[in-house]
């Protein structure tokens, strides 16, 4: 009979301890009633706002008051299962709480209480009045906690993931315990567990991101104790060895100009100041004895570039394109090193040829390398120096091999010696044609069959045979007012100075008033009285010997190939444009993301019969010997270091840079 009369009370205590558990879990506060206590909880549940089940809620009150919940509960409270605190405070909960107006109020209402419980843990201050606070915003994108690894000392750390994958993975039912989520208290600091694996010794977390100078890095290439194509050590015998350096610094008008070129570039490394100071901290690190730039602004050369170059021991020499362009090319040299000759300014601008109407210039120097003591009496030929940017426009190709040709024939006449040799010569700079282009070919081959070719073609920068209209070259390529010959001459250089020039004076020019074609009227001359009817009468011992004796000593016109350019400067380039280690090309500069090679050093050297090919020729080393240079880079390399300009190299283009050495001989 009492236990049927307990079982009687107790049903309707259980069914209300259900109700009234269902009731808390749906409000969501189990984690703050886990980390407070009871008469907290109830105080600071009380201020949230009331729902509309709360009729509902005090007549299931009603009813158990009804039932002696008093009896109930003292009964229960001596039972091991039923926690008396816990429904004291479920009781008041619902009592001050019964219902949820919404979900969305809810939520916000949970994680301001939440930020408000965290704030009060840390500072040990009392919890803020809710009611007064306005409303936090919400902000769009995934809300992040922190979720503790593992409670064992050795992983204190935690992990920071984003809430909705969380809640989409693992609480999927009840995504605001997620946000409800409370880490446990933290540890003390200490230093990060360094993970030992056996075989393996300790390992290190990877660093966040690669520097650029380890991603840029260019080994240099040493060849001076590597035997040439006849077996001869490059270093045998007393030398005199210099560094010269290529290199196009990119314009600040012209990047302007063509913005859309960098929108992959951040515009800090853009500014000008910032470029300047890596420029220059690349000239001090490679230090070269010879630097040849191009795109060198006007006032940024006389402003900057040369008191720096000043400073660091250089002499300068520069040239500004024609017409209203703003940049040129320089060259500079230490004058410890090396002794001008003579400055050649070179301009490819020609009044009234439209072949040559571009405003693109050129700069060739004339050196003579200072021996130091230590090598003794001895001597050094010339150095000829020559540095250029050819023309860009891929369409043009007649405009570039015109102007490499006037290029070509300024350095044959400097470089000329008195025997009819050269002195050894560097050519090099940013000539806007790819390796084995008929314009490359052309450099390294001194000969170029053109007549026919497609204009596009002689640079090989981009591919236009899908077009219907294609200019073609057609001979001869350049007018002979120009003055230079097809084997790139100047007309002055190919034939001999006259040792006694004719003297035109009034006696001699009398000689010819009765000559025979004087004498003659011309057909269709109209008869005019006193004017055209009277005829000269020639002179007493007039003879027709004395015209023809002058008339032999006129300059013959100098010859026309049909269709081919030569040049005799025996140039072979620095670089090979292939990167064997990567198999890849080498690559110099990387427009629109693509990478290509554009900038050359040439250097002259011997060549030799290269057995049953006929198609190219092989250099050996001849005065002037190759001994070292800077490698390359390959357009996946560059890709790493998000192309050109970086934080690093601060130009659209990679410098070139090699060593050579010089035989000297006794006087």
């Amino acid at each position: 009979m009492i236990a049927s009369c307990l079982c009687y009370l107790l049903l309707p205590a259980a069914r209300l301890f259900r109700a009234l558990s269902d009731a808390f879990f749906t409000c969501r506060k189990n984690a703050l009633l886990a980390k407070s206590s009871s008469s907290q909880v109830e105080g600071d549940f009380a201020m949230a706002p009331r729902g509309p089940d709360q009729e509902e809620c005090e007549g299931l009150l009603q009813q158990w008051r009804e039932e002696g919940s008093s009896q109930v509960l003292s009964t229960a409270s001596e039972g091991p299962l039923i926690d008396k605190g816990l429904a004291q405070s479920s009781l008041a909960l619902l009592m001050d709480n019964p219902g949820e107006e919404n979900a969305a109020s809810e939520d916000k209402w949970s994680s301001r209480q939440l930020s408000d419980l965290r704030a009060a843990e840390n500072l040990d201050e009392p919890f803020p009045e809710m009611l007064e606070e306005e409303p936090l915003p919400e902000v769009e994108g995934p809300m992040w906690t922190a979720i503790p690894m593992q409670t064992d000392p050795q992983y204190a750390d935690c992990a920071v993931l984003p809430v909705g994958a969380l809640a989409a993975e693992q609480w999927e039912e009840d995504p605001a315990v997620v946000a409800w989520s409370i880490a446990p208290e933290p540890l003390p600091q200490e230093e990060a567990p360094v993970w030992s694996f056996e075989g393996l010794g300790q390992l290190q977390p990877p660093p966040v991101e690669i520097p650029y100078h380890e991603i840029l890095w260019r080994e240099w290439e040493d060849f001076s104790t590597q035997p040439d194509a006849q077996g001869l050590e490059a270093g045998d015998g007393p030398q005199f060895q210099f560094t010269l350096m290529s290199y196009n610094i990119l314009a600040q008008d012209l990047m302007q100009q063509s913005s859309e070129l960098y929108l992959h570039c951040h515009p800090d490394i853009l500014n000008w100041n910032y470029r300047f100071m890596n420029l220059m901290q690349e000239f001090q690190h490679w230090d070269p004895d010879i630097l040849c730039l191009q795109e060198v602004q006007e006032d940024h050369y006389w402003e900057q570039l040369e008191p720096s170059l000043r400073m660091m021991g250089f002499t300068c020499f520069y040239k500004r394109r024609t017409g209203c362009k703003t940049d040129g090319c320089a060259v500079c040299y230490k004058p410890t090193r090396f002794r001008l000759l003579c400055a050649s300014p070179v301009e490819y601008f020609r009044p009234g040829l439209e072949l040559l109407n571009r405003d693109n210039v050129g700069l060739v120097l004339l050196l003579q390398p200072l021996i130091p003591e230590g090598l003794g009496q001895v001597s050094a030929a010339p150095l000829c120096v020559a540095n250029t940017h050819i023309l860009y426009n891929p369409r043009r190709g007649d405009v570039k091999l015109a102007q490499m040709a006037i290029l070509l024939a300024e350095v044959d006449k400097v470089a000329r010696l008195s025997d009819g040799s050269h002195c050894p010569i560097i050519l090099c700079g940013d000539l806007n044609s790819v390796p084995d282009s008929p314009l490359y070919n052309f450099i390294r081959d001194g000969e170029l069959q053109y007549h026919g070719m497609p204009a596009w073609q002689v640079s090989g920068q981009e591919d236009f045979s899908h077009q219907l209209y294609q200019r073609k070259l057609q001979a001869p390529l350049w007018p002979s007012s120009l003055g230079i010959t097809d084997c790139c001459q100047y007309v002055t250089s190919c034939h001999p100075k006259r040792s006694e020039r004719r003297k035109y004076g009034r006696d001699f020019l009398l000689r010819f008033r009765f000559c025979s074609i004087a004498c003659q009227r011309p057909v269709g001359l109209v008869l005019m009285e006193g004017v055209t009817d009277t005829k000269p009468e020639r002179p007493a011992g007039w003879t027709e010997s004395v015209l023809e004796e002058d008339t032999s000593e006129l300059e013959p016109a100098f010859p026309r190939t049909v269709g081919t350019i030569q040049h005799c400067l025996h140039l072979t380039s620095v670089y090979t444009h292939f990167l064997p280690q990567r198999g890849c090309p080498e690559v110099t500069t990387m427009p629109l993301g693509l990478g290509t090679t554009v900038d050359y050093i040439f250097f002259s050297a011997e060549s030799y019969e290269n057995g049953n090919r006929t198609d190219h020729r092989l250099y050996r080393d001849g005065t002037l010997k190759l001994l070292g240079r800077l490698s390359l880079l390959s357009e996946e390399i560059l890709w790493a270091a998000n192309g050109l300009p970086n934080p690093f190299c601060s130009s659209d283009h990679l410098c070139l840079l090699a060593s050579f050495g010089m035989e000297v001989t006794a006087p």
